[in-house]
């Protein structure tokens, strides 16, 4: 059986965690792993009464985040064969995974990603301005790239090996941009799978905020061209 463990990077999400963990199911993954990214309510406690492995990021970034979790899973003397990235917010459907997973399963692909675009998605559940930079950069990457994506979905699988041989770096908002960028440069096999999508709960930290709205699309622009 392979051994699948999963990183969700978590920041204030303690209305939404449990909910998260409840969800994924437990008897393909062999540990969850929630990286509390400078919280300032319970996000920590409820993941860890939740059942998962709780570490803690204090600088602020998705990517930082996941770079922890990671750096976490390098360590374990016996590595795990995929890894699921997931976000906190709840707006994933965790029971999903098993779909997620399974091209990887069957040995015919690296990464997969879940697609918000070509799956069932919950009205409102993606604001206009994410509708519209999401499009914009999978153009950009088919364009630059010819590799042709639908989403920077967060919901992910990708071999561990796989993982590390992209040698991440990106610390904020490009951190699925870049790894969507590399995959392809690398010629790895990818393909997308449809994902269920609803509204997050909470206020986004990204497309909640013009700050965050107009810093998240600048990142994944320049991105895109820092790997040309």
């Amino acid at each position: 059986m392979a051994k699948i463990d999963v990183i969700i990077p978590a920041f204030n999400e303690e209305n939404s965690i449990r909910k998260v963990l409840r969800d994924i199911p437990m008897e393909i993954v062999r540990e969850v792993v929630v990286v509390n990214n400078n919280s300032n309510d319970a996000t920590r406690k409820n993941a860890r009464d939740g059942g998962a492995t709780v570490l803690d990021e204090p600088r602020q970034g998705y990517g930082f985040a996941c770079l922890k979790g990671m750096a976490y899973l390098d360590k374990k003397e016996d590595k795990p064969d995929i890894v699921v990235f997931l976000d906190a917010d709840y707006s994933d459907h965790p029971e999903e995974m098993p779909l997620v997973v399974q091209p990887i399963l069957e040995n015919e692909v690296d990464m997969v990603i879940g697609s918000r675009s070509s799956g069932k998605r919950e009205r409102g559940a993606m604001t206009p301005q994410q509708i519209f930079g999401n499009g914009l950069a999978t153009f950009l990457i088919l364009l630059f790239y010819r590799v042709r994506y639908t989403d920077l979905g967060p919901f992910r699988a990708i071999r561990y090996e796989s993982l590390k041989a992209l040698e991440m770096k990106d610390k904020t908002y490009g951190w699925t941009v870049e790894m969507q960028l590399k995959a392809a440069k690398k010629k790895m096999k990818i393909t997308e799978v449809a994902v269920t999508y609803r509204k997050r709960i909470g206020i986004s930290k990204v497309s909640g905020t013009v700050k965050g709205t107009i810093g998240a699309g600048y990142k994944i622009i320049t991105t895109i061209f820092k790997y040309l």
